[in-house]
C-alpha cells in the first residue's frame, strides 16, 4: 500500500510555471506506475500525464503536451509535474494517483486504472 501526498500548488500568472510534487510513502515506489489527473470547476476528473515505473515512458494528454513533464525520482520516492506556460483552463485540482504494475514501462492513463490517489492540490492560473 501507498499514500500519496501533493505539494507545490497555488496561484500563478497566465505564462507562468509551477511544479507539483506528490511524495509517495512506503518502501516500494519503483513499484508504482505514476499519473497526474485534474479536475476543473464543473469538470469531470481528467487525465494529464503519467509516467512508468522505470521513469523510461511517459505519455501526455494532447492539452498539457510540450508544456507539462512528468518526471520522478525512485530514491526520494517523489513523482513531479512541471508546468509551464500555463493558461487559465489549467485551473483546476491536480491530483497524483499510483498503481503496482509489474511492468517497468508500461503506463495508464485512465483514473481507473489506478488504486491510490492523493488529496489533490490546487492551481489557480489567473489573467
Amino acid at each position: 500500500q501507498v499514500q500519496l501526498e501533493e505539494s507545490g500548488g497555488g496561484l500563478v500568472q497566465a505564462g507562468g510555471s509551477l511544479r507539483l510534487s506528490c511524495a509517495a510513502s512506503g518502501r516500494t515506489f519503483s513499484s508504482y506506475a505514476m499519473g497526474w489527473f485534474r479536475q476543473g470547476p464543473g469538470k469531470e476528473r481528467e487525465f494529464v500525464a503519467t509516467i512508468s515505473r522505470s521513469g523510461g515512458r511517459t505519455y501526455y494528454a494532447d492539452s498539457v503536451k510540450g508544456r507539462f513533464t512528468i518526471s520522478r525520482d525512485n530514491a526520494k520516492n517523489t513523482a513531479y509535474l512541471q508546468m509551464n506556460s500555463l493558461k487559465p483552463e489549467d485551473t483546476a485540482v491536480y491530483y497524483c494517483a499510483a498503481r503496482s504494475t509489474p511492468y517497468s514501462n508500461r503506463y495508464y492513463y485512465t483514473s481507473s486504472d489506478y488504486n491510490y490517489w492523493g488529496q489533490g492540490t490546487q492551481v489557480t492560473v489567473s489573467l
